[in-house]
Formats: C-alpha cells, sequence, structure tokens
C-alpha cells in the first residue's frame, strides 16, 4: 500500500531566547494536502515555530523538515516551495497592488509573462482586481491583509503559512480569507495557519496542534478534542466578590477543576455527567449562599477545550506576545 510522507516534520526542536525556552522540544508532522492550525496563549511560541519552519530562524537544536527537504541543510530549496504570510501586512504603500504582487513574483524567479499573469489570477481571487492599480496607501487595513496573502500566492508554494492571517480585519474580510483559504486547499496547497480566533480553526482545520508553554500538548481533530473533555460544558455566571467561593463549590460539587474565562465573565467547567453535574453544582451554589446570574449547559466548544487544557482564556484580538516577535521589536 502506497504511503504518503508528512509534508511538515518537526522533532525535538528548541529555541531559546535569553533566559526564555520558547520553544521546548516541540514535536509534530502533518501529511500534504490539508489545514493545519496551531493554537496556543499568547506568547506559547506559535509564531518562533512559524519562523523556524520558514528559515527565518534557525532552532537550537532538533530536525524540521518541509516538503521532504531539510530546513536546515537547505534553507534556499525550502524557500522556493513555501509562501508566508505574517502577523503584519508586509506591502510597500507607495506601490500599486499590482506592483507589490508582482514584485514577489520577479524575487521567486519567475519571467516577466508568468509573473503578469500570476498576478493577474491571485488578485482576482483575493478579491482585489478593481482596486490592483491604485497605491496602497489608499487600501484599508483588510484590503492590504488580502494583498499580503495574493503576494505570497503568487509563487504557488507548495506549503503555506499563514501566521494569524485574519487578525485585524473586518468580518467581510475575515471571510474571503476563509474561502481564499478552502479554495487553496482544494487546489493542491497545504496550509499550516496559527489563529486568534477559535472559530477559524473549528471551520478551516483538518488537524489542530495545541501549543502551551513551548511544547504540542495536544493534537487532533476539532471533534476529537472536544471529546477529550468527555461530556458537556457547564457555564456559570457569578459576581466577581463571589468567584473563589463559588469556583471552590464547584469543583468540590464536580470533582472538575473551574476555570474562569476572563473573555466572557463566566466560570466554566466539564459536565461530565451532563444534568446531573448540573444539579449537582446549583445544589452547592445554594448551600454556599451564592446565586448565579445565569447558568447554561452547553456541547463543548473549542473555547472550552482550549480553557481546559491550558487554564487561560481563549486568544483575544490581539496580537500574540510570541518571543520571536519580541525579540524582533527590540532589535528594530
Amino acid at each position: 500500500m502506497a504511503t504518503t510522507d508528512p509534508v511538515v516534520r518537526v522533532r525535538d526542536v528548541v529555541r531559546t531566547f535569553g533566559d526564555v525556552r520558547a520553544l521546548d522540544g516541540v514535536s509534530l508532522q502533518f501529511d500534504p494536502g490539508i489545514v493545519y492550525a496551531l493554537l496556543g496563549p499568547n506568547g506559547a511560541g506559535k509564531t518562533t515555530l512559524i519562523r523556524v519552519l520558514t528559515t527565518l530562524l534557525r532552532p537550537d537544536a532538533g530536525d524540521v523538515e518541509v516538503a521532504g527537504i531539510d530546513v536546515l541543510t537547505d534553507p534556499t530549496a525550502v524557500r522556493t516551495r513555501i509562501g508566508l504570510a505574517g502577523q503584519f501586512a508586509a506591502v510597500d504603500e507607495y506601490q500599486t497592488g499590482r506592483e507589490n504582487v508582482e514584485m514577489v513574483g520577479r524575487l521567486y524567479g519567475l519571467s516577466a509573462a508568468d509573473t503578469r499573469r500570476r498576478a493577474a489570477d491571485v488578485l482576482e481571487r483575493i478579491k482585489l482586481t478593481e482596486a490592483a492599480d491604485r497605491q496602497v496607501k489608499t487600501y484599508s487595513g483588510g484590503m492590504r491583509r488580502r494583498l499580503d496573502l495574493a503576494a505570497s500566492l503568487v509563487g504557488q508554494p507548495q506549503v503555506m503559512f499563514l501566521d494569524e492571517p485574519t487578525t485585524g480585519i473586518d468580518p467581510r474580510s475575515r471571510m474571503d480569507v476563509w474561502e481564499l483559504i478552502e479554495d487553496l486547499v482544494a487546489s493542491g496547497t497545504t496550509v499550516l495557519l496559527t489563529s486568534q480566533y477559535l472559530e477559524e480553526a473549528d471551520r478551516l482545520a483538518d488537524r489542530i496542534g495545541v501549543i502551551h508553554n513551548g511544547r504540542i500538548i495536544t493534537e487532533g481533530t476539532s471533534d476529537e478534542l472536544k471529546d477529550k473533555l468527555g461530556g458537556a460544558v457547564l457555564e456559570v455566571g457569578i459576581d466577581e466578590l463571589d468567584r473563589l467561593a463559588a469556583m471552590t463549590a464547584l469543583a468540590a460539587a464536580t470533582g472538575e477543576e473551574p476555570v474562569h474565562d476572563q473573555a466572557r465573565d463566566r466560570v466554566r467547567v466539564p459536565a461530565r455527567d451532563g444534568a446531573g453535574t448540573l444539579v449537582a453544582a446549583v445544589r452547592a451554589l445554594d448551600s454556599a449562599g451564592i446565586s448565579p446570574t445565569d447558568v447554561a449547559l452547553h456541547k463543548p466548544t473549542l473555547d472550552d477545550v482550549f480553557l481546559a487544557l491550558t487554564g487561560d482564556q481563549p486568544p483575544g484580538y490581539e496580537p500574540a506576545a510570541d518571543p520571536a516577535v519580541a525579540a524582533e521589536e527590540r532589535s528594530a
């Protein structure tokens, strides 16, 4: 039986920044033709790993292969097979959108004719044809982000790395980018993305890895990760003054560790017995003299998985404070 070699293979990778161990023995691999989403709290190492995979950083230890090529021994060959869109749009605002894309095409070594043809194609796919001949300084933030993606695609990469591709853009542009990613994978491109939006990973990803403190702590499909919680999730609204006492009462009643979701100001706890957990929790709160503002029982979401695995609130709307990003900002 024929087997497919992984398109990305990472084994025991370590990368430090001073005393910070940004990657602490990371190992992962995945097959071609899928979307692999990497989730983690701010500073977990997502951007550092992306930069190692795209030859922008050398690891202190470990092995890395992309598209069957060793990243350390032949980085030039790797660069011909990948595309990268970082957290911030890397475009020249004094050039037109078309000039930006064509410039990247020439850097890939394409002929002038191929560059023009591919630039026109990707600008149409990213819905920027009408604005293609305007200077980028007239573009909105969402348009700049889409242009950055278009420039990354002009070389028709085998593997596309997207570091938080929809952060800071409007919901309509976000949907456009999602559709583009789905089209890319349908045409054979493999995508690795990091994301601040868990619904983004839930919709797009074939597999999801959760990175925490520089290590991959779990991996699987969205459904597999949700199933690991073992049932429903109880969500309780509690006044701030009663929160600590409520979490203590809920832990004693359910045998689970409650987590405070700061983003939504709710206390969440796995409800493995479903309605039975709900009844036990309400009784425990009543016995403690605590009146919840609301109580809900629902199926697990990726937010619940994230909270249960990391003890941290799901990623918000600000760029991750990854050590690689911080180091670059300090050197700027």
